[in-house]
């Protein structure tokens, strides 16, 4: 009770700000530039379905940036033909009972209100699309999987199922799938979405500052999970954008680690990746704390390295920059970081991993440092929370419009020498570097933060305390400072 009065009454919050929102013209807007660079066709997206128990529903991006519709089981067809486009929202129906526990779904009215877009019942989609078929026209896809990560294995969602048994009944018929035209008009972000991000971004930055000051050993990750959980909601978010991330001691050098079901012990580090979401758009921040409220030597070292390769990757990051160059330049101050520490043979000593054949084409990832940090160096983030763009591979360059984290990490763990294959190479390698991993075992320290490319360069959204000394310094704060 002690615990739970702490969090109600000594993590105070800044006062919400009025509520913002997607203006409708910008909806409209985003269905013509789609009309525009499809010139004539069939578009057809689904949207979530009604969750199946208690959980809140959330609408899919690509339908949600088309639409800005957010009742479940509805679907979008937009049919364009040189000269104009017209788009129709199917709606599902609601049985009059099961309405007294769900709420009553606006009518059809109410939605071309409130959408600018005509409404049908869900009913009618079947028939609509048949009539379609005969048009000559190419029909465009947008499936319904819930984030672009799942977009690969999408093949049972209600969408691609509808889909499959339409494209049966017409063969011959052209499907395209829309996503990468799409995803072309999400990548750079408005300055309405701009203000969605910011604000999710400041409400994990203020729960983050609250968090360091209630962190003591002893508590348990869920404990921490909870607390963000409920500042998120306190300060006016839809909640956790994604499953936050808490990891202690061993659980830190996991690198999605969200059990958060283990007990925070003395000198151990804590992990914490999370974002709330507003609106719909996903912020996405981690801290590393030190248990105690003060690092040690060994965890200091760690932190210096990550915090470097951070500020390399912040310097290359400008409109016109690379991909390329902006992680070449993180993991440049990886490798100095980790060979200076002994955990690895030298800057660019290379050994024989588990995942070989990735070697091929992505020769990084045979060198040895790549062992400490071999997840991509950031991602966009936007209504999905690995959105576009998507600069942890491929080519490309940044743009001013881009939204997007920079999230270097090292992360030291003796199950990192048990997973080598056994190979001459590998056991000279760890005879060289064990007496490093075991100084440094189970330290997990990652720092990520959330940027804005403007015209003028890089802009900073997520300005928590991430200096060692800041961080040090908001632990030391009393527990009820949140309100000062």
């Amino acid at each position: 009770m002690r615990l739970l009065r702490s969090l109600v009454l000594g993590l105070a919050f800044p006062a919400t700000l009025a509520s913002q929102t997607i203006p409708g013209p910008e909806y409209a807007a985003r269905r013509d530039s789609l009309a525009a660079r499809i010139d004539s066709g069939v578009v057809v997206a689904f949207g979530g379905r009604a969750p199946v128990g208690p959980d809140r529903f959330l609408q899919l991006p690509a339908f949600r940036y088309l639409t800005g519709f957010l009742e479940p089981d509805a679907a979008f067809v937009m049919v364009v033909r040189p000269g104009g486009s017209r788009a129709t929202l199917f709606t599902s129906e609601r049985d009059p009972r099961r309405a007294l526990y769900d709420g009553f779904p606006p009518d059809s009215a109410a939605v071309a209100r409130q959408t600018g877009i005509a409404a049908r019942r869900i009913g009618a989609l079947p028939a609509h699309l048949d009539s379609l078929a005969g048009t000559g026209l190419p029909f465009y896809t947008l499936r319904d999987f819930a984030n672009a990560d799942a977009a690969q294995t999408d093949s049972l969602t209600r969408g691609a199922s509808f889909m499959h048994r339409f494209a049966d009944r017409h063969p011959g018929l052209t499907i395209r799938d829309a996503h990468p035209t799409l995803d072309s008009l999400r990548t750079r972000k408005s300055p309405a979405e701009q203000a969605m991000l910011r604000r999710a971004i400041d409400l994990t930055v203020e729960a983050l500052r609250e968090v360091m000051r209630m962190l003591r050993p002893g508590m348990w990750e869920y404990e921490v999970e909870a607390m963000f959980q409920s500042a998120f909601r306190r300060g006016g978010g839809d909640g956790p954008a994604f499953v936050s991330i808490i990891g202690s001691g061993p659980n830190s050098t996991q690198y999605h680690y969200n059990a958060n079901d283990r007990r925070i012990g003395k000198g151990e580090v804590v992990v914490m990746d999370v974002g709330a979401g507003y609106g719909g758009y996903a912020a996405d921040v981690t801290r590393t704390l030190p248990a105690n409220g003060r690092f040690s030597a060994e965890q200091r070292a760690i932190y210096r390295i990550v915090r470097e390769a951070q500020a390399a990757a912040e310097k290359v990051a400008r409109p016109g920059a690379p991909f390329e160059a902006w992680r070449e330049a993180a993991r440049e101050a990886v490798a100095r970081g980790v060979a200076r520490l002994g955990l690895t043979e030298s800057v660019d000593a290379t050994f024989d991993p588990p995942w070989a054949e990735q070697c091929q084409t992505n020769p990084v990832a045979c060198t040895q440092a790549f062992l400490y940090m071999a997840h991509g160096l950031g991602h966009g983030i936007g209504l999905e929370v690995h959105d576009r763009p998507h600069p942890w591979y491929g080519a490309g360059t940044f743009q001013a419009g881009d939204v997007f984290t920079i999230e270097p990490g090292i992360y030291v763990s003796r199950k990192l020498l048990e997973i080598l294959p056994d190979t001459p190479k590998n056991r000279a390698m760890i005879a060289k570097v064990r007496p490093a991993v075991e100084r440094y075992h189970d330290i997990g320290v990652r720092i990520e933060d959330d940027y804005l490319i403007t015209d003028r360069g890089i802009d900073w959204l997520s300005r928590a305390p991430r200096e060692m000394a800041e961080i040090e310094a908001e632990m030391a704060r009393p527990r009820d400072a949140a309100s000062r």
